[in-house]
């Protein structure tokens, strides 16, 4: 569904606002934006929050590159369900005589890029994606509690700043029964309420569905809203009236145990659950909320932060 004209108005006028500000810096590409030293600043401490909400899990810390394995990625589905959102990577791999044909296609003006190959990694869409096949197999008793955080990609040029093409990140992922996965994410309920009042953000959670694609799409929709699968707490970015997600919490059944191979320790297919901050959207909306000057941002969200 495409956006209200009014959002989008809203949205060019509060990146236009961050830009003047030096929080973001443009790059000539819709959702493609760089970060100034103050925001960085700011994410890096939303992201040290998060730590400190998830540190009683005692999970496992794993970090990836922005790219995935292409045959991981073929095995997740993604292009089954978004594939308008996937970005490839393709290299040269040519002689002379192809490397002067790409020169002349530069020259020319043409679309060059199509006589690159493909090569055996994408893009990341979700920062979670490589940790499957790297817990495949038996899990222990008490299953695994995964921390990740990648750079992610999707497809999704925009002039709101809060829809990023690449953007950050960061997830807790519980892999284990159905009974242990649902009580930690109900823990999980708790306190991303907690982590957004400690910020001082005007946040409320919704029933919530991914951009799933084609007629097909539609039903999927309706099953994973009806059988509440993913749930996003929302706050005002670019609008009050229409607020933006900045945390999710997804339930994705034995979706992904099925697809790698991941079992419990009684053989039963292992479901899996995670909660996702988007350290961008969370940095946004505490400029949105408290203003640009950080020094006047209230004591109690200056404190949690460790300003």
């Amino acid at each position: 569904m495409a956006p209200d004209p009014r959002f989008l108005e809203a949205a060019r006028a509060y990146r236009d606002e961050l830009v003047a500000a030096g929080l973001l810096i443009p790059t000539g590409v819709p959702g493609v934006m760089g970060r100034g030293g103050e925001f960085e600043d700011t994410l890096d401490r939303v992201d040290a929050l998060v730590t400190r909400f998830g540190a009683s899990d005692g999970a496992t810390v794993m970090r990836f590159p922005p790219i995935l394995n292409k045959l991981t990625f073929e095995k997740s589905e993604y292009l089954k369900s978004f594939p308008q959102l996937a970005g490839t990577v393709h290299s040269f791999n040519g002689d002379d005589a192809a490397h002067r044909a790409l020169l002349h296609g530069v020259e020319a003006g043409t679309d060059w890029a199509r006589d690159l190959p493909s090569t055996d990694v994408v893009l990341t869409p979700a920062a979670c994606y490589p940790v499957y096949p790297a817990v495949a197999g038996v899990l222990p008793a008490n299953g695994r509690i995964v921390d990740v955080l990648s750079f992610c990609f999707r497809h999704e040029p925009s002039d709101d700043p809060a829809r990023l093409q690449a953007f950050r990140q960061r997830e807790h992922v519980r892999i284990a029964s159905p009974e242990q996965v649902a009580s930690w994410r109900n823990t999980w309920f708790e306190r991303a309420d907690q982590f957004t009042a400690a910020l001082q953000l005007d946040a409320r959670v919704e029933v919530a569905n991914d951009p799933f694609f084609g007629r097909g799409g539609k039903l999927l929709v309706v099953n994973q809203r009806d059988q509440q699968l993913k749930f996003e707490v929302v706050a005002p970015i670019a609008s009050s009236e229409w607020p933006t997600a900045i945390i999710s919490l997804n339930y994705h059944q034995d979706h992904f145990g099925h697809l790698f191979g991941i079992t419990t320790d009684d053989g039963a297919t292992a479901h899996t659950s995670c909660i996702g901050f988007g350290l961008e959207r969370i940095t946004l909306a505490l400029y949105r909320k408290h203003g640009f000057a950080r020094e006047r941002w209230p004591d109690g969200t200056r404190k949690v932060l460790g300003l």
